[in-house]
């Protein structure tokens, strides 16, 4: 079901700081306001924040996160408050990615290597259709968004409506979806594609796991069916569908004609170039490279590397930003900037780091000069397209700062459970462990679980083994560990199959982990990015969601990074017991379902493993949540990955029998 207003659903109603909060940013977002600041501490509500303002302003929003994980999070989030509007996940679609590159030094060309995870390739179509027929759309993203993903217009012209009774000659039809970059096939029906058996045609979007069955008596649309692309239950019946392009970049045959005279020409001044300066073979490649490239524009209306000739096909200017999933969203969206103390300065470094490979190329004859408009934003162009932004952090930087009305900061502070920053204990380093040990069997003893946190991989490793031949169940946890691994891992650990994970920067933003009371930082002391001020708070936040959370930090001199962050836990913890005391309110754990997975992230529809009864299909569907599971443990979904791995085993035991 889908409603064109925004309709938040929730057991529960703003309570402490969250009134105050909620009021005072939609003042300033109805006001005008083009910047505004969240200060909200770990587990005080701000998605909850963020979503009464969305249902109050009723306006498209962009949600930006600095990796997927927390993306996937705040999305799963957001379906659960928003279940009849569309919410959506965007992120960089590739599992591995290898750019074009030239070293000079070694006379050494790398092509251009990426495999595309199809998943969330269908999640960033679903985005993309939403925003342009959806005015209830959420889009909860990384920063990815910033990247070219082709013309906005361009896609909206060859996206064209099916309406049963209405007449589709055969031809023109088949036609109409080559043009648009659907595959014909007769067997692996995959997105992006259709095949013809007889009267019917049927098209799988690129957007879902959702086909359409479309059926003809002679060239009229008779009937249109939703049907589950994998097992071919029938869903419900239509009267019209809008298909859109099975790809971003997607352009017309007209457009191609078009611009094929400008690239050769760009070409032959290029070519021009590269001889003048005494390069001949520069100029011989570019000349092949180049003319293969428009062959194949010509005959199929595509090409790998398409990207580096957006500027042409969006009839921009060099220079000219690319169109960005910014450019598909209305005027008046408003945007969320999470965990911004990270996600802003991030934005701001993608420009260059893009740069130097490209000019490498181009001076080397590998591609024109408009491969350096296939780019992520610059920082002011990024600025310019969000009209009205609210930043979200537990410890907001100096852009918030400076950027917010004369300084002012909006604080949440106060949790709606009454939970309290823990308490912070500095201890000696001499005996740490021994004295760490006591405290984990004290915690233990108290059926709760413990996060130690390191600054080096070596140094997580030996502490684990160490616990473990004391008889603890602890494991380490760190980069080099295997994604499905991190995610039994932190799900053993809520369990109680665990009782220690020790680790370095993986314990900071992004673990809502209730059962944890006790966190121990291991060299607090030690100057560096991992101990700095908001690193330091970002940890100490990790044991907010426990009513006994407490911190202890193992150093011999107290850092000014340190003081900085005892001084402020302490001020937030000196606000939340007075709250408490007025409103006599006792602090309570956070109660969370070790598993709560409500829907698919691409709202796709339940599935019915009873009607699948070929081999085929069988074995399609495993290929299919294989590929589910894959994205969630790279976002360290652990719960919904537990439960796709059952379903995977549950078909392998059927395609066995």
């Amino acid at each position: 079901m889908s409603s064109s207003k925004f309709k938040l659903v929730a057991e529960f109603e703003p309570t402490g700081d969250q009134p105050r909060a909620i009021k005072k940013l939609i003042g300033g977002l109805e006001n005008g306001l083009r910047h505004q600041t969240l200060l909200g501490a770990t587990g005080t509500g701000k998605t909850f924040t963020m979503a009464k303002i969305i249902e109050a302003v009723q306006r498209p929003t962009l949600i930006l996160a600095h990796n997927k994980t927390l993306a996937a999070q705040l999305c799963a989030e957001f379906q659960q408050f928003f279940p009849e509007n569309a919410v959506n996940y965007f992120v960089s679609y590739y599992d591995y990615y290898q750019p074009e590159a030239y070293m000079p030094r070694t006379d050494t060309y790398i092509e251009k290597e990426a495999t595309i995870n199809d998943e969330i390739a269908k999640f960033r179509h679903a985005a993309t259709a939403n925003l342009l027929t959806r005015p209830d759309s959420i889009i909860v993203s990384s920063v990815s968004c910033i990247y070219g993903i082709g013309d906005v217009e361009d896609y909206k012209k060859l996206a064209f409506p099916l309406k049963k009774g209405q007449d589709y000659p055969r031809k023109e039809l088949l036609t109409s979806l080559v043009d648009i970059q659907y595959q014909r096939v007769k067997a692996d029906f995959e997105r992006g594609s259709f095949e013809v058996l007889g009267d019917v045609v049927t098209i799988f979007p690129p957007s879902g796991d959702i086909a359409y069955q479309l059926e003809f008596w002679g060239d009229t649309l008779d009937k249109i069916t939703e049907i589950d692309a994998f097992t071919s239950e029938a869903f419900q019946e239509l009267d019209e569908v809008l298909i859109f392009p099975a790809k971003h970049n997607v352009t017309t045959r007209d457009k191609i004609e078009t611009i094929i005279p400008q690239i050769e020409q760009d070409l032959e001044i290029r070519i021009a170039q590269l001889q003048k300066a005494g390069n001949p073979l520069a100029a011989h490649r570019l000349q092949q490279r180049t003319k293969y490239d428009m062959e194949m524009l010509r005959e199929v209306g595509y090409v790998s590397g398409i990207e580096n000739y957006t500027r042409y096909l969006s009839g921009g200017k060099p220079g000219d930003p690319p169109t960005t999933l910014l450019d598909y969203f209305p005027k008046n969206f408003v945007t969320f900037v999470d965990e911004s103390h990270i996600t802003i300065p991030q934005i701001g470094g993608m420009y260059n780091g893009n740069l130097s490979r490209k000019q490498t190329l181009i001076e080397h004859g590998f591609r024109l000069p408009s491969a350096l408009d296939n780019r992520p934003l610059k920082f002011e162009e990024f600025e310019s397209r969000v009209t009205q932004a609210v930043y979200v952090s537990a410890t907001p930087g100096k852009y918030e700062y400076a950027h917010s009305p004369r300084g002012e900061i909006v604080e949440q502070i106060i949790r709606p459970t009454g939970l309290l920053d823990p308490t912070i204990e500095i201890r000696s380093t001499q005996h740490q462990i021994d004295n760490l040990l006591e405290e984990v069997r004290e915690t233990i003893a108290r059926k709760n679980r413990i996060l130690i946190t390191t600054v080096t991989k070596k140094s997580a490793e030996d502490l684990a083994e160490y616990l473990i031949e004391a008889g603890i169940k602890a494991k380490y946890l760190h980069s080099e560990i295997e994604t499905i691994e991190r995610i039994e891992i932190l799900r053993e650990l809520r369990e109680g199959k665990i009782e220690v994970v020790v680790g370095i920067n993986l314990l900071r933003e992004g673990l809502d982990l209730p059962e944890v009371e006790l966190i121990a930082i291991l060299d607090a002391d030690k100057e560096g990015f991992l101990r700095s001020r908001d690193a330091l708070l970002q940890v100490i936040g990790r044991a907010a969601r426990n009513d006994k959370g407490r911190v202890i930090m193992y150093a011999d001199k107290m850092t000014a990074a340190m003081k900085a962050a005892i001084d402020e836990t302490d001020r937030r913890r000196e606000k939340q017991v007075a709250h408490n005391k007025k409103h006599g309110i006792t602090p309570r754990t956070i109660v969370k379902k070790i598993v709560d997975i409500s829907r698919d992230l691409s709202g796709g529809k339940p599935r019915n493993f009873e009607k699948l009864t070929k081999k085929d299909q069988i074995g399609q569907m495993i290929v299919e949540l294989e590929m589910e599971m894959d994205i969630a443990t790279k976002n360290l979904d652990f719960e919904r990955a537990a439960i796709l791995r059952d379903q995977i085993e549950e078909l392998e035991r059927k395609l066995k029998k």
